[in-house]
């Protein structure tokens, strides 16, 4: 298996294995009312994949899973454990609290296929990270967006949903044990979790790091909550029902143009640097989350407009800070170091995803969604000392 045919694979497993993650917040309005659970359930939903991630990262960091075993199997179990999650959603209360441990299970296990992902990815070059990197952000992305497609398909009926996700990562286990790692795939020994210390000792892997948690405030806020913020500006002028199913595509759409961008993006940070890349897809995305927020309620084509561009706006730079860390770091400590920073910047977004609809209700969707400005604005700063190379 050559390179171009072991990352296809590659992005195909990511692809369905990451499908589960909005897999109820795609259609949280239909499991709301049939569940008969609250704003704050609906929001415990999403945010408790987050956490479950950051719990998932961290203990994977620390015993250096990524580096010291067969990152393929690590793939496999981890989406095998995410069908079974998913799956269980059909037997349990709707918004009880077997249903919020299962979306942390999930997110648990989404930490077994993400940073195992990008090690495998950046093992089959060292000149194109940036890109091979892009790739590979932008087929999780794409993977996370399915179940919003799903659910306009679907006319967001939550069982059909969640069918689709769970049959989708069956499919990612089964593609994990096929993969192939590359010439460039470095396995450590024996894991010392002081090697973690990098992440603050190393200036370069520090300001990757600062940036990734600027960039990690905005996007998974945005990508859980625009469709129940779109779904609420069009209500303003369209009928309910038409409003849900337009906000359902917006999202979807939102999410997959910045899936298409992270490639070329990729490829452009390799020539002229990826902390500029980087800085540029922030510059671009907080200005954008500003103008949805300042025409919310007003033309629907012009609230789908904006929309559309601040999803292809606020990926592309999330593959650049997981390739600064692969540049910056020991071949052999690539991955875990990889994985402590997707940890710290999924314990963030705990708190914006939890927040974001809280907010919302008490000073409305504009505030909330510029708000989401912040993350931009901090990790710009933040990338100041590479920007200066």
């Amino acid at each position: 298996m050559n390179k171009r045919s072991a990352l296809l694979l590659l992005c195909i497993v990511l692809v369905c294995g990451m499908s589960p993650w909005f897999a109820t917040s795609a259609v949280l309005s239909d499991m709301a009312r049939e569940g008969g659970f609250g704003p704050v359930r609906q929001a415990l939903l999403t945010s408790a994949v987050q956490a479950g991630f950051v719990i998932g990262a961290v203990a994977s960091a620390l015993l250096g899973l990524s580096d010291r075993f067969d990152p393929r199997r690590v793939m496999a179990c981890a989406a095998l454990m995410n069908a079974a999650a998913t799956a269980a959603l059909f037997v349990v209360p709707l918004g009880s609290d077997q249903a919020i441990g299962l979306r942390m299970l999930a997110g648990a296990g989404f930490a077994g296929l993400y940073p195992p992902g990008m090690k495998i990815a950046v093992g089959w070059s060292q000149r194109d990270r940036g890109f091979l990197v892009g790739l590979l952000v932008g087929a999780l992305t794409l993977g996370s967006a399915l179940p919003y497609l799903f659910a306009w398909a679907g006319g967001t009926e939550w069982r059909g949903v969640v069918g689709a996700a769970t049959v989708a990562s069956v499919l990612a286990a089964m593609g994990s044990f096929l993969l192939r790692l590359g010439p460039h795939h470095a396995r450590a020994a024996v894991f010392s979790a002081r090697s973690i210390g990098l992440m603050w000792s190393d200036p370069r892997i520090r300001s990757a790091t600062g940036g990734y948690l600027g960039h990690m405030w905005e996007l998974y806020a945005m990508w859980g909550w625009i469709g129940a913020a779109a779904a609420a500006g069009y209500a303003k002028r369209l009928p309910n029902e038409q409003a849900h199913s337009m906000a359902a595509m917006t999202a979807f759409m939102a999410i997959a143009l910045g899936a298409l961008l992270c490639a070329p993006a990729g490829r452009l940070a390799d020539r002229i640097g990826k902390a500029r890349v980087s800085a540029w897809a922030m510059l671009g995305s907080g200005s954008m989350a500003i103008a949805v927020a300042l025409t919310f309620g007003g033309p629907v084509w012009l609230s789908f407009l904006l929309i559309l561009i601040w999803g292809a706006l606020v990926t592309p730079d999330s593959a650049q800070f997981s390739a600064m860390i692969a540049d910056a770091a020991p071949p052999e400590l690539a991955g875990s170091l990889m994985t402590m920073q997707t940890a710290l910047g999924f314990a963030l977004t705990v708190f914006t995803v939890q927040a974001t609809p809280i907010l919302a209700g008490w000073l409305g969707w504009p505030v909330a969604l510029a708000s989401m400005a912040v993350g931009p604005a901090l990790g710009i700063a933040a990338l100041r000392p590479l920007l200066g190379r």
